[in-house]
């Protein structure tokens, strides 16, 4: 748990820090405004954290449910792969928005 505390951290710490550096580099709508790639790319951070914390859960509930009725590992691995792929195409959407904004 500690260790996993300590990833996030350092996640967020690293999306902090390019949000500020994104905003450093485009000047802002109004003195003391935040520019759209800063939020853009604040939202880009919390999108891909969202997608790793849910990949890992279903991961997580796949082996065990898999531990639990190795009969029906198939049909768990399929439904698996089809989530993760949903959750992933999740954050690749949230990455195409940054090169819209």
């Amino acid at each position: 748990m500690k260790k996993t505390l300590l990833t996030l951290g350092a996640l967020l710490t690293a999306g902090a820090a390019h949000a500020a550096e994104a905003a450093a580099a485009a000047p802002a709508a109004a003195a003391g405004g935040i520019s759209n790639k800063a939020i853009a790319a604040l939202a880009l951070g919390i999108a891909a954290l969202g997608g790793a914390l849910g990949q890992g859960i279903a991961t997580g509930k796949a082996v065990e449910s898999i531990a639990r009725q190795p009969e029906a590992a198939n049909d768990i691995r399929g439904s698996l792969l089809l989530g993760l792929a949903l959750i992933e195409a999740l954050s690749i959407y949230a990455l195409l928005s940054i090169f819209v904004v």
